[in-house]
């Protein structure tokens, strides 16, 4: 006898269902199993579907919760290339046409597909009916769809409802079934779904209409789902792990006869066959760990590998669970997997795959700069060829670049984008480190060109957000503030809610933000950058403390400010060296808050003095633009001096600032301020008001 559901009424559920539609992307049904969510779902198509030119629906499992993009892989083309951003820009481009798309069970859906339902949302370019049961973890991306104010969320709490109810008319519903029916369930909860033919051979095809008869499952378009999901959760709560592990494993013989249609399909038997008596060939868990990795999906990726790996595989599946443990900020974990490397005994080609790795961990990851550069070097003294020797300079000219060397790191970059030797991944991280360097140092017209050759080069996604930093600050500094918050903004939703690229993204548009002086939403920023950013090692982490600590100061927030200076100072070290001028700023403004006037500005000379020292021309004028904000009398000839190397709107605008503060000018005071405002800096103007009225 079918289960007894207490179900929430459709009305007045439909109405509220239909109102949200109007302001937002969808709906989020919210409730607990058996409430009636997809019933609710149903109905709606039922009203509202004929509006849509496609209806589309897609249900997640927990067999399928750590297979990427398994729950879409009936809708959307997984390519054989590609990373994780053009494998879901793709996505999002065919599925956004105006359809309707009912995401069922989405608390169960891979971090990928969950990715990309919140594409969706964003985009508006598809109507969404997303179910969510609220008891569990539920992925970022799925929660952000409420939390953002993407998708009007719906709660069902029908009267009566009792979840260990539920629970025990399911145990009994499916302890009464038939034993061939109950063996289709079984299958289920091992696998879920599964192709019709592919079951009917395990179970017979009339097992499968008997469990089809008694509303345990159901069969749509060839496929075999269970009738409700409790029902296989009872299943494989009541089966033991020994006969979960043989049915997997005759799953995985049945399944493996045949070549898999694409890459879904190849996770998906190597995960199955990861629990199974049956394994594949190392062969096949390699190619599998490394399509993980190239999807984005890190912690599979470290699965896959670490399995190959106990079957005495060899370097590339090394490399693979090396890239995935230190891309999830596991440093000494992945330097441990590449250092049980003997690099005598590889070829000149394998050596520069596995130094590459090697070498940015040590500086990123380890916080050991002068080691990778060492190591770098050494690696360099040690290959022939002008392909291998151009790729690790391009590497060194990073190194330079975050080691406070912008001159010697453009100069690197120079020669390597010059050579004909140079492969895509050299001229990629050459023109990112280019770009960066040459605008910190006042040469914005060079920006966008390294820019573009380095986006042109298909450079790995973390550089975009270097050259793309190099761009922010060439706009900012020619008083293109909205523009260049645009550009930051562009990149963050380039990232969605993909880590760490997202809370880079976020550091870019917080430092906009901060020369706003649009300080609230900078914080705002900054904190959740900063929280993500603290397990890795990049660079971004001690910058993103040093934005918050300004930001703070400037707010008046003595304590909190203080806090962010010394995670950021605790942060700080060779492998952020080129920020070593934002840290000075940061203590010039926490001591701004706590009212040390007189340190306030001596930190922001400091600033500036070290921005020189390192060439870094534009960043030593925002330095002293800072401290005449903070009323020094003494920056004029600082700021002309930098003026002379780096000539943009902000240098002429603190100039102009500065002259007037230091005569008493209340009339150029007054002009600075209304000049401040016109591009939208309004916290400086303030300040320059405020002085004005001072005199």
């Amino acid at each position: 006898m079918p289960v007894e559901w207490v179900t929430a009424p459709l009305e007045p559920a439909l109405e509220t269902l239909e109102a949200g539609w109007g302001a937002r992307a969808g709906t989020v049904i919210v409730g607990p199993a058996g409430v009636g969510k997809t019933t609710l779902a149903r109905a709606a198509v039922a009203r509202l579907g004929a509006q849509f030119d496609r209806v589309d629906w897609v249900i997640a499992t927990a067999p399928t919760a750590t297979i990427p993009f398994a729950a879409f892989s009936h809708l959307i083309e997984v390519p054989d290339t590609g990373k994780t951003a053009e494998v879901l820009r793709n996505a999002r481009e065919s599925l956004g046409d105006g359809r309707l798309l009912v995401v069922d069970d989405a608390h169960l859906l891979d971090k990928l597909s969950a990715a990309l339902v919140y594409q969706l949302a964003v985009s508006g370019a598809a109507t969404l009916i997303v179910a969510v049961a609220p008891n569990g973890p539920v992925a970022e991306e799925i929660s952000a769809l409420w939390e953002d104010d993407l998708l009007e969320r719906l709660e069902l709490h029908p009267a009566g409802h009792d979840e260990s109810r539920v629970a025990t008319l399911v145990e009994q519903f499916v302890a009464a079934l038939p034993a061939t029916a109950h063996r289709v369930l079984e299958y289920l909860a091992v696998d879920d779904p599964l192709p019709l033919a592919q079951l009917s051979d395990l179970v017979s095809r009339e097992a499968v209409a008997e469990a089809e008869v008694a509303g345990a499952i159901v069969v749509d378009d060839e496929q075999v789902r269970p009738a409700h999901p409790l029902f296989v959760d009872a299943v494989r709560d009541a089966m033991g792990g020994p006969e979960l592990r043989r049915l997997r494993t005759e799953l995985v013989e049945r399944l493996g006869a045949a070549p898999s249609r694409d890459v879904v399909d190849l996770l998906r038997l190597a995960v199955l066959a990861l629990d199974a008596d049956r394994p594949q060939p190392t062969a096949e868990i390699v190619t599998a760990a490394g399509e993980a990795l190239r999807l984005g999906d890190l912690v599979l990726s470290e699965r896959l590998s670490r399995a190959a790996l106990q079957r005495a595989a060899g370097l590339p599946a090394r490399l693979t669970l090396a890239y995935s443990l230190a891309w999830q900020g596991r440093g000494r974990d992945a330097d441990s997997v590449l250092a049980q490397v003997d690099p005598s005994t590889l070829s000149e080609a394998e050596l520069m795959a596995w130094a590459l790795p090697l070498a940015a961990n040590q500086f990123w990851m380890l916080s050991e700069p002068e080691r990778a550069t060492a190591f770098l070097q050494a690696t360099r003294n040690k290959v022939s060829s002008p392909a291998a020797q151009i790729t690790l300079d391009a590497l060194s000219a990073t190194f330079a670049m975050n080691a406070g060397g912008p001159g010697r790191a453009l100069q690197i970059a120079g020669e390597v984008l010059s050579s004909s030797s140079a492969d895509d991944t050299a001229i990629g991280w050459a023109a990112a480190a280019a770009a960066l360097s040459s605008a910190r140092m006042g040469r914005f017209a060079e920006v966008d060109t390294f820019a573009e050759r380095a986006m042109a080069a298909g450079h790995p996604g973390l550089l975009r957000f270097t050259s793309g930093f190099g761009q922010t600050t060439a706009l900012l500094m020619a008083g293109e503030l909205d523009k260049a918050q645009e550009l930051g903004q562009q990149l963050t939703d380039f990232a969605q809610l993909q880590q760490p690229g997202r809370a880079i993204g976020e550091v870019l548009v917080a430092d906009v933000l901060i020369a706003k002086g649009e300080l609230e939403a900078a914080v705002r920023l900054l904190r959740r950058a900063a929280a993500a950013l603290a397990p890795t090692g990049y660079s971004w982490g001690p910058l993103a403390w040093m934005l918050l600590a300004q930001a703070l100061g400037q707010q008046g927030a003595t304590v909190e400010a203080g806090k962010a200076l010394s995670r950021a100072e605790s942060r700080h070290g060779l492998k952020s060296m080129l920020f070593a001028p934002e840290l000075a700023l940061a203590r010039a403004w926490t001591m701004s808050a706590r009212g040390d006037t007189h340190g306030a500005i001596t930190a922001a000379r400091d600033a500036a003095r070290t921005a020189e020292r390192g060439g870094q021309a534009a960043v030593a004028l925002r330095a002293l633009f800072d401290s005449v904000r903070l009323g020094d009398i003494r920056a004029a000839d600082g700021i002309a001096r930098a003026s002379s190397e780096c000539d943009c709107v902000i240098g002429q605008l603190a100039l102009d600032h500065a002259r007037a503060l230091v005569s008493r000018d209340i009339a150029g005071l007054r002009e600075a301020s209304q000049r401040l405002t016109a591009i939208g800096m309004h916290r400086a103007a303030k300040d320059a008001a405020a002085q004005a009225a001072d005199h």
